[in-house]
């Protein structure tokens, strides 16, 4: 089984040196990455790093905002980087009118980035469950108002009080579930290594194996440090998969 890893995980070590930390990513058995920024370093030399440590790029995470600023930019670092996957990994709204711009963006560059061979896709938090104004939800409009895959943070679907399973399946019949975040934490939104909360982890790991969909993990606490938190959770889905 392949496992990747959400470089957001390993936040406080990448700061200081990405090669370095993608190295021992690969030593720790995940063989496929997810970034959180790049940290200046270009496009060429994070490439080279990959392929030097034998991982591979499954997608990055990056902000609205980065694509309104510079998408030219943000397509060609893409590009160069051999990466397809683009994931906004956050937004809010407040209003059903905010809802409906965030869907109107998120279509606009779904279809640029397309024409470029980059798919576009967003990432989970809890958040978007919870009604906007006394209206739907942004879960909501991203489900019934776009085409977009989606990332599903199946700690945060936990957290929201949803089941991560049945929308794992709901995706997965529409053709958009291309990747989970498998993560754990308490109910409350708190967030844990693998094993160590009270998310249904087990459940997602068997339904990710039956539906054949890529798993991340993710685990943003750095506690001690990012680094050993990647080596629990390796070493829990190590634990986990004799039993799948």
């Amino acid at each position: 089984m392949q496992y990747g890893l959400q470089l957001y995980s390993v936040r406080d070590a990448a700061e200081q040196n990405l090669e370095n930390t993608l190295k021992q990513v690969a030593a720790l058995g995940y063989q496929t990455v997810e970034f959180a920024g790049f940290f200046g370093h270009p496009a060429a030399s994070v490439k080279d790093w990959l392929s030097e440590y034998g991982l591979t790029v499954s997608g990055t995470h990056t902000p609205l905002d980065a694509l309104n600023k510079d998408f030219d930019g943000v397509v060609a670092y893409h590009k160069a980087l051999g990466c397809p996957l683009l994931v906004i990994p956050f937004t809010k709204a407040a209003t059903q009118a905010e809802v409906s711009a965030i869907i109107d963006q998120l279509n606009e560059y779904q279809r640029r980035l397309a024409a470029h061979g980059i798919t576009l896709a967003y990432h989970n938090h809890a958040h978007e469950f919870q009604p906007v104004d006394g209206g739907a939800s942004l879960w909501d409009a991203l489900v019934s108002k776009t085409s977009l895959p989606l990332e599903a943070d199946t700690f945060w679907v936990y957290a929201a009080g949803e089941d991560p399973v049945q929308w794992m399946r709901t995706l997965h019949a529409k053709g958009r579930l291309p990747v989970i975040h498998i993560k754990d934490g308490l109910a409350n939104g708190e967030g844990k290594p693998l094993g160590m909360g009270t998310a249904p982890v087990i459940s997602v790991y068997q339904t990710a194996l039956e539906l054949g969909v890529p798993m991340v993990v993710e685990s943003e606490t750095l506690t001690p440090n990012g680094m050993e938190e990647a080596r629990i959770c390796m070493d829990y889905l190590h634990s986990i998969a004799t039993r799948a």
